[in-house]
C-alpha cells in the first residue's frame, strides 16, 4: 500500500490482511546508487572502458563494453555476486537513476566469457585511469605519505568446471589473486588474478614495477611505504624498491642467519610492549644483518596458558627506515589491516566466481575492485574526514534504501524514506560530488 498525502498510518498494520502486488513501476530497490553513478559520471569510468577495452568484433557481446561494465559495477555495489543478480537492477526504475541502460545477465555473461589475457589488462588499466582521476579530485595522498600493503588470499570456488582453480597452502580449492591496498582507505590499487596454485611471490616483481609507476602516474609525490609479508622477501623485489626511492617494511623467514641475528642481540636491549594483551608478554629490538635493518618481535604467553607456548616465538622483518624501533615495529603490525580490505571485497562481489572461464573471472576480478574503489571514492570524496567504513556499512547507510522516482514539471524527483537516520550524509556526499567537475 503506498500512501502520497498525510494519511500515513501510525501502527502497525494487520500483517495478514495485507496484499501484496509487484506493480509499482516508479519505485527503485537500491536509489543510493544515484550517488555512485554520478560519481562514475564524473570520472568517466564508462568512457574509459570505451576506449581501452576492444574486444574481438565478430565475438558476441563485444560492443558497447562501457556499459556492460558500468552495469556490473551497479550490480557488484548493489550487492551481486553473481551474473544472475544483475537483474536487480532492472528492477522497477532503477535502472533510470543509473546513467547509463542496463544490460540482461545473459548479455553480461556472454561479455565476460569474450575476455582474453589481453583484455584483462586492458581493463585493469581503466582501474589504473580511474584511480588517477579519483585521486586527482582530491581522494589521492598528494603530497603527504602512501602506505601500501601486497597481499594474496584465495578466492574459495566449488566445482570442477572452473580453469585454473587449484589447490594452494590453504588446501581450499580456488584461485589466488594477488592484490595492493592502500592503508587507511582500503582502496585497491592493483590486482592480479592468478591460478589457484600459484605461489604467494609468483609474479610479484612485475607486479611492483607497475605498481611503483601506477601511483607515480596517479600523483601521489610523498614518501611511500610498502609492507608485506615474509611470502614476498626477495632481494631483487627489495633492490627494486630502493632504486625507486621507496621505503620498505619486508617480513622474513626465520633462516639460520636471522635465528644467529637474533640470538646474538644483546638481553637488555629488548624493550617491553605496553600495548600487548594481558594474556602475553611482547618484546621488541633491532640488530644488523649486513647493511639492513632488522626489526624482530619475541612473544610468549604467560599466566594459566603459558605452558602452550613457554618459550619465545620470534617474528622478524627487514626495513630502510631510520624512525624509533617502537614507531617501525608498530607500523609494520599494522599490515594485517589488508585483511580488512581483502575481506571487504570477499563481502561483495569475490564472494564467488561465477564464470567457468578463467578471464571471464579474471575480468570480474578487476571489475569487483574497480567497484570497491568507486564505494570506497564516494566516501572518500563525497564525506571527507569521516571514518572510513567498510563495505557492508556503507552500503547499509547511502546505498540500499528504498525510493520513489516521479516527474513533475519536467523535473524528477527521488523521493526516500522520511526520517532515514544518514539522511543528511546521504544529501551532504551528493552535494561534493556533483560539485566535482565534468570529464573533459
Amino acid at each position: 500500500m503506498v500512501h502520497d498525502g498525510a494519511d500515513v498510518p501510525e501502527g502497525p498494520v494487520n500483517l495478514d490482511a495485507v496484499r501484496v502486488a509487484f506493480d509499482e513501476e516508479r519505485l527503485i530497490s537500491d536509489a543510493g546508487l544515484l550517488v555512485t553513478a554520478t560519481l562514475a559520471q564524473r570520472l568517466g569510468i564508462e568512457q574509459l572502458v570505451n576506449e581501452s577495452v576492444w574486444l574481438d568484433p565478430q565475438l558476441p557481446g563485444a560492443c558497447l563494453p562501457g556499459r556492460k561494465v558500468m552495469s556490473l559495477v551497479h550490480g557488484m555495489l548493489a550487492g551481486a555476486y553473481s551474473i544472475d543478480d544483475m537483474d536487480m537492477l532492472r528492477a522497477g526504475s532503477t535502472g533510470l537513476i543509473l546513467g547509463h541502460r542496463v544490460m540482461a545477465p545473459s548479455t553480461l555473461g556472454t561479455f565476460l566469457r569474450a575476455f582474453t589475457f589481453g583484455h584483462v589488462r586492458q581493463l585493469d588499466r581503466v582501474l589504473d585511469q580511474a584511480l588517477t582521476r579519483a585521486w586527482q579530485a582530491g581522494a589521492g595522498p598528494g603530497e603527504g605519505p602512501l602506505v601500501i600493503d601486497i597481499d594474496s588470499f584465495v578466492g574459495e570456488v566449488h566445482g570442477y568446471q572452473k580453469q585454473g582453480a587449484g589447490f594452494g597452502y590453504t588446501h581450499q580449492r580456488g584461485y589466488h589473486p594477488l592484490v595492493a591496498t592502500r592503508a587507511g582507505s582500503g582502496e585497491v590499487l592493483h590486482v592480479r588474478f592468478r591460478k589457484g596454485q600459484a605461489a604467494s611471490p609468483r609474479g610479484a616483481l612485475r607486479f611492483l614495477d607497475e605498481l611503483i609507476a601506477r601511483v607515480e602516474r596517479a600523483g601521489a609525490s610523498g614518501a611511500k611505504l610498502l609492507r608485506a609479508d615474509s611470502a614476498f622477501w626477495n632481494k631483487k623485489l627489495i633492490a627494486r624498491l630502493e632504486r625507486a626511492g621507496w621505503h620498505y617494511s619486508i617480513g622474513v623467514r626465520l633462516q639460520y642467519w636471522v635465528k644467529d641475528a637474533i640470538a646474538a642481540i644483546p638481553e637488555p636491549d629488548w624493550q617491553p610492549l605496553a600495548d600487548y594483551p594481558e594474556s602475553g608478554e611482547a618484546q621488541i629490538a633491532e640488530t644488523l644483518v649486513g647493511q639492513q635493518r632488522l626489526v624482530v618481535r619475541r612473544v610468549r604467553l604467560v599466566g594459566a596458558q603459558a605452558e602452550l607456548f613457554p618459550d619465545w616465538r620470534h617474528f622478524a622483518f627487514l626495513t630502510n627506515r631510520t624512525d624509533p624501533l617502537a614507531l617501525v615495529e608498530a607500523e609494520h603490525r599494522q599490515h594485517a589491516t589488508v585483511e580488512l580490505a581483502i575481506r571487504d571485497l570477499k563481502d561483495q562481489a569475490l564472494a564467488h566466481f561465477p564464470s567457468g572461464k578463467f578471464n571471464a573471472n579474471a575480468a570480474w576480478t578487476v571489475i569487483a575492485c574497480l567497484a570497491h574503489n568507486l564505494l570506497r571514492w564516494t566516501s572518500l570524496l563525497g564525506l571527507p574526514g569521516d571514518t572510513v567504513r567498510t563495505a557492508r556499512t556503507l552500503r547499509r547507510r547511502l546505498l540500499s534504501l528504498p525510493g520513489r522516482l516521479t516527474r513533475s514539471a519536467r523535473r524528477w524527483i527521488l523521493h526516500l524514506p522520511a526520517r532515514w537516520p544518514w539522511q543528511h550524509d546521504f544529501i551532504r556526499a551528493l552535494a561534493r560530488i556533483r560539485a566535482l567537475p565534468a570529464p573533459g
